[in-house]
């Protein structure tokens, strides 16, 4: 075997990742205050980049680089108009950077033959000097960091239930609960708002009731002991009446309450000492931990003629511009070869960050249209009629990369006439329909298990298998176990348990009829 040394020229196609392409993927996934943060940083180590009032500079020496304008006014802004009717989408995109974001891209930087690349090295984020490069995990800063009350009850919804419904009403009933614990929304009003049934919103509050911290989401302090003394199997007939009638236990009218309650001195004495021992303020615990509001990324609001138009919002986008004047006047006066180099190198890579913010402005909103035609029966019926959706058939639909439409719907959200909702909220997972039938949203056929329960009866009590064989009758190509899974998820017992319920219940029946 002899070793050779020889010159080959091959030719192949390779995805080079430069720094600022790598800024642009990082903005394009951040929240609305983690981008202001972000630019806030930029604005303090830059010199060339100036803050946008709304009224304009002063001096009129600041340019915006390239159409930056349309990003720094939001009014300029011409809204994506959809027209469920005909189908169609009238916006104007630029997409030349719309395909940029591959799942797996390497990271690394390469030289470029012909001198056009840019590699520069990317900006920190943040004053403290971190870069986007730099994502090891601060496990000092997530120990320490205190948790909020909304995401701790948000994190017991996800374990709790799967139903896509039930998630989005408990979110938006999550959202309604205040620093102190209560929720601050009526029934009716949250499922006027959601387009959803009171008795279903109704139901998933009696769910979020059941989390920790006993007592949360309680309408009023009646409510909100009587959940805590149910938690300890203290809620008794004479203690439901004592908490019924706080009124007279605040004028310390003891005769009364005794008289109210049926029990002595001792007993009524034991159980107001009960009574103080509970939390009144259930959520206080989380008080420290700031609470995030959730502000809407996009705006989606009804047109004179039954058409949907998709607005950015104005208050979400960073205003920034280049001055190009001062950088002209300085770069004049700099002698040292190292003063030229950061004035070039801080001009780039501001003119880099205007075109990443506009892009990431235009592919939100480009994104954000393809959901609400996809979802329209939502925005008009309510939530009911979430469609099955996921990345993919998005990223198609508008010519993108599936990977860069979930980093477009990762922390943004869409106000509506019926609140403002994460888009993440607007993808539903889908159960194939049986002999080529039309596929099933995981939604409509959890309904459809519960119906089904519903309507059983005590000598016909539906196994798993029975109701995959029902779905299966009614076009859903469902597996047992799926069945069970989803049933758990509605908190809906065994076929085994539900038998001996109706068992009980009948003879409970049967029992107060011959008392009469």
């Amino acid at each position: 075997m002899s070793l050779v040394q020889r010159l080959e020229v091959r030719q192949g196609q390779s995805l080079v990742m430069t720094p600022q392409l790598l800024q642009a993927i990082k903005l394009l996934q951040l929240s609305h205050l983690d981008l202001a943060a972000y630019v806030e940083a930029e604005l303090e180590r830059n010199p060339l980049l100036e803050r946008a009032e709304p009224e304009g500079p002063a001096t009129g020496e600041a340019e915006a680089a390239g159409p930056l304008n349309e990003v720094s006014d939001p009014d300029s802004w011409q809204p994506a108009e959809l027209n469920p009717s005909r189908g169609e989408i009238e916006t104007d995109f630029d997409t030349r950077l719309d395909n940029v974001f591959p799942d797996d891209a390497p990271t690394q930087v390469q030289e470029a033959s012909g001198g056009d690349m840019l590699s520069l090295t990317p900006p920190p984020y943040g004053s403290s000097g971190g870069s986007f490069d730099s994502d090891a995990p601060d496990f000092e800063t997530a120990l320490t960091a205190e948790i909020s009350l909304r995401d701790h009850l948000a994190g017991q919804l996800d374990l709790a239930t799967r139903n896509p419904t039930d998630r989005l009403i408990g979110g938006f009933l999550i959202d309604a609960v205040d620093e102190a614990g209560y929720l601050r929304e009526t029934v009716e009003g949250v499922a006027e708002r959601l387009g959803a049934d009171a008795a279903t919103v109704a139901r998933v509050l009696t769910l979020v009731q059941s989390f920790d911290p006993p007592g949360i989401a309680a309408r009023d302090l009646a409510e909100c002991l009587a959940i805590q003394l149910r938690e300890r199997d203290r809620f008794d007939p004479a203690m439901q009446a004592l908490v019924s009638r706080l009124d007279l236990v605040a004028k310390r009218d003891f005769s009364a309450l005794r008289r109210l309650c049926g029990v002595d001195d001792e007993d009524l004495v034991e159980m107001l000492g009960e009574i103080r021992r509970l939390d009144p303020k259930p959520g206080r615990a989380f008080g420290s931990s700031g609470v995030e509001v959730l502000i809407p990324d996009v705006f989606v609001r009804a047109a004179p003629d039954g058409s949907w138009l998709v607005e950015l919002n104005g208050e979400a986008l960073p205003r920034v511009l280049v001055n190009q004047s001062y950088y002209a006047r300085v770069v004049r006066g700099a002698s040292a070869e190292g003063d030229k180099a950061f004035l070039s190198e801080a001009l780039q890579n501001a003119n880099w960050l205007t075109r990443s913010l506009e892009q990431r402005a235009r592919t939100i909103l480009k994104v954000a249209t393809e959901i609400v035609r996809q979802q329209d029966g939502f925005f008009v019926h309510g939530v009911t009629h979430l469609r099955p959706l996921n990345l993919k058939t998005v990223a198609e639909a508008i010519g993108m990369h599936e990977s860069t439409v979930s980093r477009v719907t990762s922390n943004k959200a869409i106000g509506t006439s019926r609140g403002t909702l994460e888009m993440k909220y607007f993808f539903t997972a889908a159960i194939p329909g049986a002999a080529g039938m039309a596929a099933h949203s995981s939604e409509a056929v959890r309904h459809r298990i519960k119906q089904l329960v519903d309507g059983e009866t005590p000598d016909d009590v539906l196994s798993d298998d029975a109701l995959v064989q029902k779905l299966r009758s009614e076009g859903v190509d469902i597996a047992r176990r799926t069945v069970a899974k989803y049933r758990e998820s509605l908190r809906i017992p065994s076929s085994i348990e539900r038998r001996r319920e109706h068992y009980a219940h009948g003879s409970a029946h049967h029992g107060a009829l011959a008392l009469r």
